[in-house]
């Protein structure tokens, strides 16, 4: 992939904001007189002045990583850095708690493009995070999200250390979603934590929970402020009890102000004021009831289609439903009746 020309001087247009946190906002959009060439915003002007500090050195270090992986097949492009903040590529794909991969060609991308990022001297060290691992349309692996990745001028004994963890995370994410795929010396290396993860998880990963999530109220989501884990199970399990619900499908979706947004969709044939009525406080912000929820050949709903709806990203929708009709013809009245509409109205 290859930068088209001009474009340290383009014009970010503001599209879709998929992310809100205290460190920074995320939004993409395009280069004005760019055309077919998606990017993404990490904005940091609008950080709270006691967090630009630490927003500023994640900033930093992203942006030295990006420079560095700069070429590799399934790694962002830094466009630009500035004072509004970092402009780089926007890969389309889908996340791996939504793709959830089966197929071994993914983990064997997967395993090539951590390979690649070790002869650049870069360690990612936060793969552990299904988020930011994905599944491009043609069956890739991509990695974004390089705020906590370490550039190493010397591939030291704390390189080798670092490179073996995110090796080790990537064996969680295939062993979470493909672990029939799992090799015996696999197994053996997820049994075996490198002593920095052990005394982290016993240190230092607590302080880290209570600051960011109980006095920030915030979490590793990816900017869901744990929606899904703190109110999801009650939601569903009040929304599945009720007579003529057929089953419920949850995602996350930035606020237009601040926070994040829960959104239901529902399948059955009640009415949205019934359905809400029933939801327990905190009470989702938005609740679509749908006649037929999309569901994979194993019955589980297609939370990567329900999630773009809820974001309100129509053109990645429109790849995924060009690909499949059958899939454009179960989505096109839950896309028509969509109840996101704001998150596009956007300040340029």
């Amino acid at each position: 992939m290859s930068l088209p020309p001009n474009l340290s001087s383009a014009r970010f247009l503001p599209e879709t904001v998929h992310k809100r946190d205290v460190f920074s906002e995320t939004v993409s959009g395009r280069l004005d007189g760019v055309p077919d060439f998606p990017v993404v915003l990490r904005k940091l002007d609008g950080v709270p002045l006691w967090a630009r500090p630490i927003a500023w050195v994640l900033a930093r270090k992203e942006a030295r990583a990006l420079r560095a992986v700069a070429g590799i097949e399934g790694c962002p492009l830094l466009i630009r850095a500035d004072r509004t903040g970092l402009l780089r590529s926007w890969t389309r794909g889908t996340p791996l708690h939504l793709a959830r991969p089966a197929d071994a060609a993914w983990y064997r991308d997967a395993r090539r493009l951590l390979r690649e990022m070790r002869r650049r001297g870069v360690t990612h060290n936060d793969i552990a995070k299904p988020q930011n691992w994905l599944m491009t349309h043609d069956g890739r692996a991509a990695v974004i999200d390089f705020q906590l990745a370490s550039l190493h001028r010397r591939r030291g004994s704390l390189f080798r250390l670092m490179a073996r963890e995110d090796l080790r995370h990537l064996l969680k994410q295939k062993r979470a979603y493909a672990p029939g795929l799992l090799t015996p010396s696999e197994r053996r290396m997820l049994a075996h934590k490198a002593w920095p993860a052990r005394l982290w998880m016993v240190t230092g990963k607590r302080a880290y929970n209570f600051v960011t999530r109980r006095l920030m109220n915030w979490s590793d989501g990816e900017g869901t402020e744990d929606r899904l884990e703190r109110d999801g199970p009650a939601l569903r399990a009040a929304l599945m009890a009720a007579p003529g619900v057929r089953e419920v499908a949850l995602c996350t979706y930035a606020l237009p102000a601040h926070g994040v947004g829960l959104y239901a969709f529902v399948e059955t044939e009640l009415d949205a004021a019934t359905l809400r009525a029933l939801a327990p406080e905190p009470k989702p912000e938005l609740i679509q009831p749908v006649a037929a929820l999309p569901r994979h050949p194993d019955g589980r709903a297609r939370l990567d289609a329900l999630c773009l709806i809820a974001t309100n990203r129509l053109d990645e929708l429109q790849e995924m439903t060009d690909r499949d009709p059958a899939l454009a013809a179960t989505l096109r009245p839950i896309i028509s009746a969509r109840l996101n509409l704001t998150d596009r109205v956007l300040k340029s």
